[in-house]
């Protein structure tokens, strides 16, 4: 078990709902959810630099293990949707930059038309299921 102390922060909250919602995509035979925003996946990096820390948040938000996985693209987020159908509209740290810096103009079109368009370098993949917990989230 890990004796790093992870301090909550914005990032990491949303970094939890975006592993329930990668769970829901997962269960659902959906694709993988498309990390965008550079803030938070600074958070998960940090995260997956003590394994045990991160297993133990993923399997608390997601049930299941996730990876973090390389995997490039731009396009439009498939799963915007379906995180404000469980928490309202993204805040704007989805927008943020891993400096703190909000991209305004891609905040300002998804607060105007309700869709994200952006590129993502990462996103997370199903675990190796040896230690799968119940496949419902806990949130």
């Amino acid at each position: 078990m890990s004796t790093a102390t992870i301090e909550p922060s914005a990032e990491l909250a949303e970094l939890g709902r975006f592993f329930t919602i990668a769970a829901r995509r997962i269960d659902a035979g959906e694709t993988a959810p498309e990390m965008f925003s550079a803030a938070i996946d600074s958070a998960w990096h940090t995260l997956v630099a003590d394994p045990a820390a991160h297993d133990a948040f993923v399997l608390q938000h997601a049930g299941r293990r996730l990876e973090h996985v390389e995997t490039k693209g731009f396009g439009p987020i498939t799963w915007v949707a379906a995180y404000e159908e469980a928490y309202g509209p993204l805040p704007d740290i989805w927008f943020t930059s891993a400096d703190g810096t909000v991209n305004t103009a891609a905040l300002t079109q998804y607060r105007e038309t309700g869709t994200v368009v952006a590129e993502w370098d990462c996103g997370p993949e199903p675990g190796d299921g040896d230690d799968l917990a119940p496949a419902t989230p806990h949130q």
